[in-house]
């Protein structure tokens, strides 16, 4: 019988994968609040849709449960300490407290990300112990800088050049 593979190990092996950094945020009857993500994507171009995973335990799910809607905040190089903020064990009333953001449609969107969505929720499905969300987008937006990234446990800013090679 093979052994199981080592869950630590996963994590380091999906730790190599660099994604950007979000932040997740809702607000609705029980109150505002905000996760930090990476665990996101696009997920359709008819209808636009959005696919962002949640921990079973994130504080930030009932709210966007409840909501209905949720924003996805993809944020740039100097917003380090926001995802330090709402990655962090604050109560959710106080993740947004002193952070510059406004509402559209209903969703916190922070000021100063590098792109925004503000999302209806359409279906929540189970995915071991994390809680698969998919959103129907209703309004978007980008802003300007460089992205914030997360790679092997830590944030990264964007390389001096751009990362980019040009042929």
């Amino acid at each position: 019988m093979a052994s199981r593979p080592d869950p630590e190990l996963f994590r380091e092996v999906f730790g190599r994968f660099a994604t950007g950094v979000a932040v997740i945020t809702g607000a609705g009857p029980a109150g505002t609040g905000g996760m930090t993500a990476n665990a996101l994507c696009s997920l359709s171009l008819d209808p636009l849709l959005a696919l962002v995973c949640f921990e079973n335990e994130a504080r930030t799910l009932p709210i966007v449960q409840e909501a209905g809607r949720f924003g996805v905040n993809v944020l740039s190089a100097e917003q380090r300490e926001l995802a330090r903020v709402f990655a962090s064990k604050l109560p959710e009333s106080e993740k947004l407290e002193g952070v510059a953001h406004r509402l559209e449609r209903g969703v916190p969107i922070l000021e100063g990300s590098l792109a925004w969505a503000a999302c209806d929720l359409r279906e929540l499905i189970a995915g071991g112990d994390h809680t698969i969300a998919i959103g129907e987008v209703l309004s978007m937006g980008l802003g300007s800088g460089e992205p914030l990234l997360w790679y092997g446990g830590r944030y990264h800013a964007w390389p001096e050049d751009g990362g980019e090679s040009r042929p």
